[in-house]
């Protein structure tokens, strides 16, 4: 049952196959998720007064017919503020976060952004150089929505903000290589995390969201990979710790 909240959420990370998990999760007869992923609630900096909110327009996403509430927002992990809203709004929130590789997670987002139109910069300057625009975001100056190639792969710190606003067994990671690979067995481990049948059918492979089909004015080069590799050392480092997965990402 609901209980009239969200129970859970696919809190990250962007361009970790969240999109895939969504579809998966809308087939479980036991949850219901919002027509359209991504409800950007608590990321919300405009139309959300954080000091009341007022949460009727986030639950008019739902219908109160008995299954569990939940949606995926993968910028709930990175965005200021998001986690402590989370845990405000429900404590015994149940969060799932997928992880990629952080070095093709940047790449990928890059692509992304490049194909929208809302950058227009080779991915070799914007995750050097091009990092200085982070300082102009807003209300946050330091994260960005669009340019946070390379910081949207500190999961380290991440992760350890989670930790501290919600106890362990309230958090199911998993690797985006696991459910690419598996995704009936991953698919089983979610069920059993929210605590809903396992479907008995096996899971059909999701029909993934590749890159668009255009020139990009740049390619992943060996230098770039070895820059971002080298960068995310320590905090891949602490990550592996704090998960206590080794091999999460394998």
């Amino acid at each position: 049952m609901s209980g009239g909240k969200v129970s859970f959420l696919v809190a990250g990370v962007q361009k970790g196959g969240t999109t895939a998990l969504f579809d998966y999760l809308a087939e479980l007869p036991g949850v219901q998720l919002p027509p359209v992923k991504e409800a950007h609630f608590f990321d919300d900096e405009e139309r959300v007064d954080w000091t009341a909110p007022d949460y009727a327009p986030y639950h008019a996403l739902f219908r109160d017919d008995g299954r569990l509430w939940g949606e995926a927002t993968p910028i709930y992990l990175y965005w200021p503020n998001a986690v402590e809203r989370i845990a405000r709004y429900n404590p015994a929130m149940k969060l799932i976060c997928i992880f990629r590789d952080p070095v093709e997670r940047a790449w990928s987002h890059w692509k992304m952004e490049y194909a929208k139109r809302k950058e227009t910069e080779p991915f070799g300057w914007c995750i050097r150089e091009g990092r200085a625009r982070m300082a102009a975001g807003a209300p946050y100056p330091g994260f960005h929505r669009v340019y946070s190639y390379v910081e949207r792969g500190y999961y380290g710190r991440q992760l350890a903000r989670l930790l501290r606003a919600f106890p362990r067994d309230q958090l199911l990671l998993l690797g985006s290589e696991q459910l690419r690979r598996d995704p009936a067995k991953v698919i089983a481990r979610i069920s059993a995390f929210l605590g809903i049948p396992a479907p008995i059918v096996p899971a059909a492979p999701q029909i993934s969201h590749p890159a668009a089909d255009i020139t990009y004015p740049s390619t992943l080069t060996a230098s770039d990979v070895s820059f971002l590799q080298r960068h995310y050392v320590e905090e891949m480092a602490r990550f592996h710790a704090l998960a206590g997965q080794p091999h999460l990402l394998d």
